[in-house]
């Protein structure tokens, strides 16, 4: 609307101006050019009159000369003055002659005193009027050489010059009005046309904005008009195809798990996408402008981007970030050049689970090649024993024969239990379940660990017995529930108890196994679950534990849907309580 108003007004303002510079310039010139006229007839009047009175004049007698030019100014309508070669008034029929001071040096008798018509244009200084004079010389009986001046006043022309001055003003206004009634609807529509540019342009920046644009006219504004609907047309495809790029980008980048940062030169944040805000808990979308600082403060990545930033070279980097609550990444950065400066373009591998299973598998490694080691050397010691001598001692031979046996099953064991595991983790999709009894389950646990616990003096029963049932491979539940009551009686007291209740609880299947054993500490409970963790080294060896129990348990009920807790204090006991979705 401003810039209607603006053009609307100018061009209304300037139409104004012209219309009253021209009219007032004719209105002038007019004006002047009927003054001109109306003084050039009075003056040609008074030609004629003095061509008509002069031959009368000089057969008139000298004694009556001012008779003569009072008769003469009746008829005329004009002023008489007769004036002798000398300038002195000789008769005036509109003053005294005896007052008038002498006219000698008046242009126009001083012209016709030289032989010659004269005229002039002044104001009289006897009547204190504006007089158009005109003198012709002739020669009158005793005054020769004199001059005939007549004058009319120009009050006469004045008036004829204002009538046509009225009549020329009043066809100025009317001109004037038709000029800027038709300046004002040219500029109206002029504004009009302009204003529909300007909102035609203002709605181009609209996304969904789909109108198209007559332009009409053949003159420069229906070309711009013109102009602006091709390239509006080229903007268009030109915002498509942007629109589908970053349609595509963000795509791209938000379906990337590896976090995306994109940095300028004084480290401020262009751009983020969804993994790097999971990880860093940012916000989205990104705050624009905002400082790196504000969602990373880590010094090793400030200086890993510093360091691209200022070389122009790619880098990478494994760290561990405190605002990604420690986790680590590769984080791998290139250059990234926005107009004249560098900014950065870090991504940021998460390595953690790599990192935990490499030191998973050191452990492992480390663990097994121990737990092997010891048997080994055991039944090696004793068959080279055996093979030196000691096979033909009736005393030891069977002693050190059942030591290299309990060293080989422990071997067996922990062969199985190892197999058995990397069964459980390697398996990429659920085996087909059966749906299992759980009280079924426990008594046929309670059957395989029987006679150890006849053997270490525990009793191992059923106690709470509800009718559920869970879905899983009955073999493997049933190893689960019998490596926890091994625990139970291994880590028991003579004379002890393991109970085993099942129950529904909230449309879940809970079995809780319960001892009063020796406990866990709260320090060792947190990894109980880990692949040969041992709570008490000296005695799981004794009992030919392989420390792969309740790592095989934990795994096994998760595959089942279900998750396993544990509650201990150290020289009370522990409750192994396992959870399953009720079928």
């Amino acid at each position: 609307m401003a810039l209607r108003r603006s053009i609307f007004r100018k061009l209304l303002l300037t139409s104004g101006l012209l219309v009253g510079l021209t009219l007032a310039s004719a209105d002038f010139w007019l004006t002047r050019y009927t003054s001109d006229r109306e003084r050039s007839l009075v003056e040609q009047q008074m030609a004629r009159s003095a061509r008509f009175i002069v031959p009368a004049l000089i057969t008139h007698p000298p004694e009556n000369l001012q008779k003569w030019a009072d008769e003469a100014d009746s008829e005329l309508g004009s002023r008489v003055t007769l004036i002798d070669n000398a300038g002195v008034v000789m008769a005036d029929s509109r003053h005294d002659p005896e007052t008038m001071e002498n006219h000698s040096a008046r242009p126009e008798v001083r012209s016709a005193l030289a032989g010659r018509a004269g005229a002039d244009i002044r104001r009289s200084a006897t009547l204190d009027i504006d007089f158009s004079y005109y003198a012709v010389p002739l020669d009158l009986s005793g005054h020769p050489h004199s001059v005939l001046r007549l004058a009319i006043p120009l009050t006469q022309v004045g008036a004829s010059v204002a009538a046509v001055r009225i009549a020329i003003l009043r066809a100025s206004a009317f001109a004037a009005l038709v000029a800027l009634l038709l300046a004002y609807m040219f500029a109206l529509t002029f504004a009009r046309r302009v204003r529909r540019i300007e909102n035609y342009a203002k709605d181009l920046v609209s996304e969904d904005y789909s109108g198209t644009f007559a332009a009409d006219g053949d003159d420069e504004l229906g070309s711009v008009a013109r102009s602006l609907r091709t390239m509006a047309e080229h903007f268009r495809r030109m915002l498509a195809l942007l629109k589908q790029e970053s349609s595509r980008r963000e795509a791209i980048l938000g379906s990337m798990v590896e976090g995306v940062l994109a940095v300028d030169h004084d480290f401020r944040i262009t751009f983020y996408n969804q993994a790097f805000a999971r990880a860093f808990h940012a916000r989205v979308p990104a705050p624009e402008g905002a400082s790196m600082l504000h969602v990373v403060r880590d010094p090793g990545l400030r200086d890993l981007l510093s360091r691209v930033i200022k070389s122009g070279a790619p880098a990478s980097q494994r760290m561990s970030l405190i605002n990604a609550e420690g986790r680590v990444f590769e984080v791998q950065s290139a250059p990234l050049r926005e107009g004249g400066t560098v900014g950065a373009l870090a991504t940021f591998h998460d390595i953690t689970e790599l990192e935990r299973l490499e030191r998973v598998r050191k452990d492992f490694v480390a663990n097994i090649s121990h737990e092997i080691r010891t048997p080994l050397a055991a039944i090696h010691g004793y068959a080279e024993t055996l093979l030196e001598g000691a096979l033909e001692d009736p005393v030891n031979n069977r002693k050190f024969l059942e030591i290299i046996a309990a060293h080989s099953i422990r071997i067996s064991n922990l062969a199985s239990d190892l197999l058995t595991l990397s069964e459980i983790e390697a398996e990429r999709t659920q085996l087909p379940a059966e749906r299992v009894s759980a009280i079924e389950l426990v008594e046929n646990a309670l059957h395989m660990v029987e006679t150890q616990a006849q053997e270490w003096r525990v009793h191992a029963f059923l106690g709470t017995a509800d009718d559920v049932y869970i879905a899983g491979q009955r073999g493997r539940l049933e190893r689960a529930l019998s490596n926890l009551l091994m625990n139970g009686i291994n880590y028991n007291r003579p004379g002890g108890e393991v109970r085993v209740d099942v129950r529904r609880v909230d449309g879940a299947a809970r079995i809780s196994v319960s001892d009063t054993g020796i406990g866990i500490s709260s320090l060792d409970l947190p990894r109980i679950f880990e692949r040969f963790y041992r709570v008490d080294k000296a005695r799981s060896r004794k009992t030919g534990g392989t420390g792969l129990g309740l790592s095989i348990v934990k795994n096994t009920v998760e595959r089942a849907g279900g998750w396993i807790t544990v509650d201990s204090e150290l020289g009370k006991g522990s409750v192994f309580t396992l959870v399953f979705p009720s079928t």
